[in-house]
This record gives C-alpha cells, sequence and structure tokens, in this order.
C-alpha cells in the first residue's frame, strides 16, 4: 500500500501547480547555485531531490547526520544518477565555524533553503534540549540568513510549520519567533516561508515509528482522537521549492484545504498499515498488556496496539495553517494559497528577545520555566498547552 493510500488519498496535492509552473521552476533550477541545509532531514532530502533532478549549476548540502548524508547521495545515485552541476555534501553544524567558512569559501550561492529545525513537541521537556531548539529554530537562522546576504544571495527560504499558527507549544512557538525575524531580516534579503502538515512516514514521526515497530515486532501504539493532517515527502519538497523560486518577499505558503487533504487519527493510519501487511489490530487495555501478548497475537496475525485519548503537553486540538489577523491569497495557485505577510515585527522586543536569551547562556544555567516566560512575554497570545505529560512517558 502506497503512502498516499495509508493517508487517505488517492493523488498527490501540488500535481496541477508544479505542471503549471515547470517551466519556471526548471529554468530557475538550472541556472542557481543552491545551499541547502538540514538537508539529510526528511523534508530536506525532499526539497534535494526536487533540485537535483532538474539539473542545477550547483548544489550543496549541509546536515549534522553523517550517517543520513550517505544515505540520501546512495539514494540520488540509485534514482536519479548524476547530474553535470557541482553537487557536494558538507557533514557540518549550520551553527559552527565550520559552516561559517564553507559561506566564505563558497564565493556565494543565489538560493540558500533551511530545513533544519527540532520539530518535536517532545522537546520541550527540559530546559537544555528547549535551548537547542532556541538555537536551531531561531538562532541559527538568523546567523544563516547574514550569511546568506554577505554571500549575495537572492532568496532565502527557511521551512516553518502549521503549529506556528496560534502555537499551543513551545516547538510552535519557537517557529513563530522565528518568523518575526524572518519578517525583519526580510528588509534586506527577500525571504519567504512555508507551513504544512505533518510529512507522512518522516524520521522520528510516529507513523515512521510504525515501520520500526513492526521490524522489531513491537506494539504499536498511537492516540486515537487526534486528527491531522498529513502530506507526503514529495509534496513536502515540491511545497519548499514552490515557495522559494515562486514566492515573493515575506510569501509564507500553505496547502489549501480540499478533498485531497483531510483530516484522519494515527489509529486509522496504524489500522491501514498493518492490514496491508496481513495483521489484524488486538486493541489492549494498557501498555504492559501489549508487550506481553505480542508472540502470542502475532501467531494469530494479530498486532497488538495500544490506541488511547491524547493527553500529552503541546498537543493541539486542531491543526490551522494561517489565522484570522493574516491576509490570504487564494487565487494565484490552484492548490497552494499564500499569507502575504507585511514586515510586521517590534525590533525592540526581538532585540530583548535576544539579550535575555544571551544573558541566560552567559549565566551558564537555566529553568524552563524561564524560556516559558520569555515565550510568553514575546507572543502575548501564546496559547501554552502544558499537562505535566510528556511523550517520553509513553510507549
Amino acid at each position: 500500500m502506497s503512502v498516499l493510500e495509508l493517508i487517505g488519498r488517492d493523488r498527490p496535492l501540488f500535481d496541477e501547480d508544479v505542471a503549471a509552473h515547470e517551466a519556471e521552476l526548471s529554468a530557475k533550477v538550472a541556472d542557481g547555485r543552491f545551499l541547502v541545509i538540514g538537508a539529510a532531514g526528511s523534508i530536506g532530502q525532499a526539497v534535494v531531490r526536487e533540485i537535483f533532478k532538474r539539473g542545477p549549476r550547483a548544489l550543496h548540502v549541509v546536515d549534522i547526520s553523517e550517517n543520513n548524508m550517505v544515505e540520501l547521495v546512495r539514494d540520488l545515485r540509485s534514482t536519479l544518477g548524476y547530474i553535470e552541476g557541482d553537487f557536494r555534501t558538507f557533514a557540518i553544524d549550520c551553527g559552527s565555524v565550520e559552516f561559517a567558512a564553507l559561506m566564505r569559501w563558497s564565493g556565494g550561492y543565489d538560493y540558500v533553503l533551511n530545513l533544519s529545525a527540532l520539530k518535536h513537541v517532545r522537546s520541550e521537556k527540559d530546559p537544555f534540549t528547549l535551548m537547542r531548539m532556541v538555537d536551531v529554530n531561531i538562532l541559527n537562522t538568523i546567523a544563516s540568513i547574514a550569511q546568506a546576504e554577505a554571500g549575495g544571495a537572492y532568496k532565502y527560504f527557511c521551512v516553518s510549520t502549521d503549529k506556528a499558527a496560534n502555537p499551543v507549544n513551545m516547538m510552535g512557538a519557537s517557529k513563530r519567533i522565528m518568523e518575526m525575524f524572518l519578517m525583519q531580516a526580510s528588509l534586506v534579503l527577500p525571504i519567504s516561508t512555508a507551513r504544512f502538515a505533518n510529512v507522512a512516514f518522516s524520521d522520528g514521526s510516529l507513523l515512521h515509528s510504525f515501520n520500526q515497530r513492526f521490524a522489531k515486532r513491537q506494539p504499536f501504539a498511537a492516540p486515537n482522537d487526534v486528527r491531522r493532517y498529513f502530506v507526503t515527502p514529495q509534496e513536502s519538497g515540491e511545497l519548499c521549492l514552490m515557495s522559494c523560486l515562486l514566492g515573493e518577499n515575506r510569501d509564507i505558503f500553505f496547502p489549501k484545504l480540499s478533498e485531497r487533504l483531510h483530516l484522519i487519527t494515527f489509529a486509522e493510519i496504524a489500522e491501514r498499515y498493518l492490514r496491508a501487511q496481513g495483521y489484524e489490530t488486538y486493541p489492549c487495555a494498557d501498555e504492559g498488556e501489549a508487550r506481553a501478548c505480542v508472540d502470542e497475537r502475532l501467531a494469530r496475525k494479530q498486532w497488538p496496539c495500544c490506541f488511547f485519548p491524547s493527553d500529552t503537553t503541546g498537543e493541539k486540538d486542531f491543526e490551522e495553517f494561517y489565522t484570522d489577523r493574516e491576509t490570504l491569497d487564494m487565487d494565484r495557485f490552484e492548490r497552494v494559497g499564500v499569507i502575504k505577510s507585511a514586515p510586521a515585527f517590534d525590533a525592540a522586543k526581538l532585540e530583548d528577545f535576544l539579550e535575555r536569551i544571551a544573558a541566560l547562556k552567559d549565566r551558564g544555567l537555566w529553568g524552563r520555566d524561564e524560556l516559558v516566560d520569555l515565550f510568553h512575554d514575546l507572543l502575548p497570545d501564546f496559547g501554552h498547552k502544558d499537562t505535566g505529560r510528556y511523550l517520553d512517558d509513553k510507549m
């Protein structure tokens, strides 16, 4: 069963828009020098594929995961083969002195696409991972924008998330704050971004865990009351590339809701997944029962599953791509909506945020509540949902 079938769809989201703009996309790629940051993540790999297959003059990719980078290259060589342009990989951190040296050595890029992010809601459990989230999602973005501008880039793209619209968790709030810094930087360098939903079977996602649990003959666990929108990895790559190459300064692209994009629960996908593998789901009362009955139930072609109501910190009751305070262009594309953003930001508050983050780091120790309060000060409407329970406390 294909990924599309598992998430309840029979057609890709953006095929009409990609086809309608293919000539422009291909021409810009063929004439461009590209840098992709966070290139070995699921979305990053999808973006790299979209660029690679259109034959860029140069495509340099950066990621801290050496192993995932190796797999990215193997995957490209095994499917698309080779390009005449300059294709190189660099296993370095985009916040490092090595990355700064790369930017100076490269002579600059026409397009810089930043796909790096700490994306998990579970990352907000401790203050140390939270500070790294600030580093990756906000501070590294600010630094790489400055480096792109210094190198003469035409455009900077940075991926956002649907969770940045009326955020209820620190991850979404960090991306909303990132968007504010993007608006500030857009005064000196054209910038665009994209918000979209869950990428089906992306690394570390719950759906990706289904592959891991099945391979290891372990129980499935999933919430049965959380309904989410899903896009495929290829669709995530297409949306990011369209935003980068077709978006105007400060545009935020998002998938339009339609008959092709609808809500589905994780439990429903688990049932479809197991059915496609020849198993029925076997609902268990708790984790202990699920772990204990694996061998017995698998022998009967039944897979132990724990489906439960969600009660963890940061889980939004519903998904949205924009707020009622944002201006939309719903006519330019068939399946893509565009948020037309004014360069609205409070420079003094953004500077205060950076100074307070620096002060916490200089102190050498900080509390989770201090970071939460700092986010609240910058985002007065931040509806942080903290239940005291976290995903790491569940199977």
